[in-house]
């Protein structure tokens, strides 16, 4: 049992040298934070552009003048929380596209030269200790969960949270975005034209213009809300699918995979003592 654990431990610190500097992991993940920073910017600008319908529906002010009194009234001022929310998500949409561009940026950074040093160099110090039966310091011990951090930790948390998403996540990504994507040109087609009144008519002309022109604007504000409405509920949802991509989950696995990469050198070196 001694010697097969010896040769287990061998091989393991052999291919995380190997898969260090021939980086099987990294291009993988940099193409599925690249398809995450796309998706989160397409979700952006379809916010951005329901936030710009729906504001102007807001500063729509209608002037209704029956029987030659005027009356000024804004009732796009109805959409005021659903704008809220609409604003808010786009916000988060930026910030997601922050997220995998760090992502990216960590990928990079894990991958560079002198973090395969490092790690190959301490590997072969700690090796080189436990294999003659000496126990490895606890500080090299320390720098060498925190190398294998550092070079693998953000590519396989990349992989993995992709594979949620793929998994329980991209079906319901794609039905939010389409029904957001359709919500921004159903608000612009419903935004109401403001009343237009002639001099020339009659009392009994401007009084039914008014009456149609009162009902159709009424009209349309309830169709207006209706169609805003509906995209909260998929806003929402695309909230929480961002917010598990790309701080939920990952800082889940990050901690999971530390306290692995612990538990299994404090395992080797309590074996050994």
């Amino acid at each position: 049992m001694q010697t097969a654990r010896r040769a287990i431990l061998a091989l393991s610190l052999a291919t995380m040298v190997l898969c260090s500097w021939l980086a099987p992991l990294d291009s993988i993940s940099i193409r599925q934070a690249d398809a995450g920073l796309k998706r989160a910017l397409i979700s952006f600008a379809a916010a951005r552009a329901l936030n710009a319908v729906i504001s102007v529906a807001q500063g729509t002010e209608v002037s209704i003048q029956p029987l030659g009194f005027g009356v000024n009234f804004t009732p796009g001022q109805l959409l005021d929380p659903v704008n809220d929310l609409v604003e808010q998500f786009s916000n988060l949409m930026l910030v997601a596209s922050v997220a995998f561009g760090v992502q990216k940026v960590l990928i990079v950074i894990g991958g560079y030269w002198l973090v395969s040093l490092a790690l190959t160099s301490a590997v072969l110090g700690w090796a080189w200790l436990y294999f003659r039966q000496r126990q490895p310091p606890v500080w090299l011990t320390r720098m060498l969960i925190i190398l294998v951090m550092l070079r693998f930790a953000v590519p396989m948390v990349t992989m993995a949270t992709d594979l949620l998403f793929q998994k329980f996540m991209a079906a319901d990504y794609v039905v939010s975005q389409q029904i957001i994507d359709t919500a921004s040109g159903q608000v612009a087609k419903l935004n109401p034209p403001v009343p237009i009144t002639s001099e020339n008519q009659g009392l009994l002309e401007k009084t039914k213009g008014w009456w149609s022109q009162n009902v159709d604007v009424k009209t349309r504000f309830e169709n207006l809300k209706q169609a805003a409405e509906q995209a909260t509920e998929h806003i929402i949802k695309l909230i929480v699918i961002f917010l598990l991509q790309t701080l939920i989950i990952p800082l889940l696995l990050l901690w999971v995979l530390y306290g692995a990469a612990r538990g299994v050198f404090e395992w080797v070196n309590v074996k050994l003592a």
